[in-house]
C-alpha cells in the first residue's frame, strides 16, 4: 500500500508526539519537527508508510537519544490487557463460534496503537467488537485454510495486542510461530513485551529483523523470510502490517480495525470497521 497526500500531515502529527514521549527538552523536538519537515520533500509517493515511518522514527531515536519512548506507555497496555485475559477468556468460550470470537478478541486489541491512535478504552472496545458486524469477513475461507495447514505464522502488531492475539492462538490450538519488530519502534512489540503478554508459553516467538512498524520485508532477516515464503497460512494484525503487506501473493489473511482515513479509502471502507480478509493467496 502506497502513501498518500493526507499522510504528509500525519508523518508531522507522529513525529510530534513520539519526540514529546521521547523527551522533555523542546530544542531536540524542534529539532525532530526540524528533521522531518526537511525529509519530507525527499519522500517519494511510491513509498509505504512503514517505510517512512521507519524513517520518522530513527529520526526520533538519533535526535532525543531514547531509543524505546514507548517503553513504559507499552508495559502499562500489557498490564491492562492481562487483568481483562479472563473475561476474554470467558467470552470466547461461552460463544457459539469461539474461533470468531477470539478473531472478534483479537481485531479489539488492535485499538492499542499509538501512532494514529491516542485514546481507547480497552473494555469498551472488546464489547463493542464482540458484537460490530465485519465490513469484510473471509471467515469461511480462513476455517479452511486453518484447517488445511500443519503451522501458522503470526504477525504480531503492538503491545498489549499480544493479549489479545494470545486468546486466537490458544483459540486455534494449531502450532504457532509468532513474529514481532526486532527493535522498538512506536508501541510495537518486540520478543520482550510478546513474553510479558504470555504468548511464548503458546507459540514460538521470533524477530522478523525488522525496526520498522510494519513487516517491511526488505528489512527483515533471512529467517523470516525463510517462513514467510514457505507458510500454508499467515495471520497479520494491524495496520502497519497490512500497509507493508496487502500486495503480496501469499496465503495471509490481514486482521485489523481500519483506524485511518488513507486506510479506509485503500480497503473502500470507513474508519471503525473491523476486517478480516485475505487468504488462499490473496484470491478475494
Amino acid at each position: 500500500m502506497k502513501i498518500n497526500l493526507d499522510c504528509f500531515p500525519c508523518f508531522l502529527d507522529q513525529a510530534l508526539r513520539a519526540a514529546k514521549m521521547a523527551t522533555n527538552d523542546p530544542v531536540k523536538i524542534k529539532s525532530v519537527l526540524d528533521a522531518v519537515a526537511l525529509m519530507l520533500p525527499s519522500i517519494s509517493l511510491e513509498s509505504t508508510p512503514p517505510e517512512i515511518g521507519r524513517r520518522i522514527y530513527g529520526c526520533v531515536h538519533e535526535i532525543t537519544n531514547n531509543r524505546d519512548p514507548y517503553r513504559q506507555i507499552k508495559g502499562e497496555s500489557t498490564k491492562e490487557a492481562l487483568g481483562l485475559y479472563p473475561y476474554m477468556k470467558a467470552l470466547v468460550e461461552k460463544s457459539k463460534d469461539p474461533l470468531l470470537s477470539a478473531i472478534r478478541m483479537a481485531i479489539a486489541g488492535n485499538i492499542i496503537d499509538f501512532g494514529p491512535n491516542r485514546k481507547f478504552d480497552l473494555k469498551e472496545e472488546i464489547d463493542h467488537t464482540r458484537r460490530k458486524a465485519f465490513a469484510l469477513c473471509d471467515y469461511e475461507r480462513f476455517k479452511d485454510d486453518l484447517a488445511r495447514a500443519k503451522r501458522v505464522l503470526y504477525l504480531g502488531d503492538n503491545a498489549g495486542e499480544c493479549v489479545f492475539d494470545r486468546v486466537l492462538l490458544e483459540t486455534m490450538g494449531k502450532p504457532t510461530t509468532y513474529v514481532v519488530r526486532e527493535k522498538p519502534v512506536i508501541n510495537d512489540a518486540t520478543v520482550a513485551d510478546a513474553r510479558e503478554a504470555g504468548i511464548d508459553g503458546v507459540a514460538e516467538l521470533m524477530s522478523s529483523g525488522t525496526d520498522a512498524p510494519g513487516t517491511l520485508l526488505e528489512t527483515c532477516n533471512e529467517g523470516f523470510l525463510r517462513l514467510y515464503r514457505n507458510a500454508e497460512l499467515i495471520i497479520s494484525k494491524g495496520q502497519g502490517n497490512y500497509e507493508a503487506l496487502s500486495g503480496e501473493k501469499t496465503p495471509i489473511f490481514f486482521l485489523l480495525k481500519v483506524k485511518c482515513p488513507v486506510i479506509a479509502d485503500h480497503l473502500k471502507l470507513k474508519e471503525g470497521d473491523i476486517v478480516l480478509t485475505g487468504g488462499s493467496a490473496q484470491n478475494s
